[in-house]
């Protein structure tokens, strides 16, 4: 499975509403010139997430976006599954010999784990060192 830029975009939208939680609003504009990111795709990212019920826009000269819920309360398997679907490494697996397939469920079921036990308070709260050894949210397969 791989986590396109809408994914990863969508991911960081949240997170920095998580980080502003509380705040009020915070508007795309904000958020991609903090991430040097495209406002248009952004916007683009961000109704499929006010569609599923994940973040509530506000209207008006100081609105933006806030969460629907607190960031404890939401999780990066939220964020992925509304912007990139199912999760799953390989199509068909129904399809494989048995060996494969229990391969393909494992791996499946460890990235929903971390997804699903993942919340946005978690990634907005991260203050890892990026030694690789103290980081609890880098995984190798």
């Amino acid at each position: 499975m791989k986590i396109s830029t809408k994914g990863r975009y969508g991911l960081t939208i949240m997170i920095e509403l998580a980080r502003k939680h509380g705040e009020g609003p915070i508007s795309l504009k904000t958020i991609a010139q903090m991430n040097d990111l495209s406002e248009h795709y952004l916007e683009q990212i961000i109704a499929p997430l006010r569609n599923a019920g994940l973040v509530k826009s506000i209207r008006g000269a100081y609105g933006g976006y806030i969460l629907s819920d607190i960031p404890s309360k939401i999780t990066a398997g939220d964020v992925i599954r509304v912007l990139e679907g199912p999760i799953s490494p390989v199509e068909g697996i129904e399809d494989e010999e048995p060996a494969k397939r229990e391969l393909w469920i494992r791996i499946r079921d460890a990235v929903k784990d971390v997804l699903d036990n993942t919340t946005l308070d978690d990634l907005a709260s991260y203050t890892g060192t990026g030694d690789g050894e103290s980081d609890p949210y880098m995984f190798y397969i």
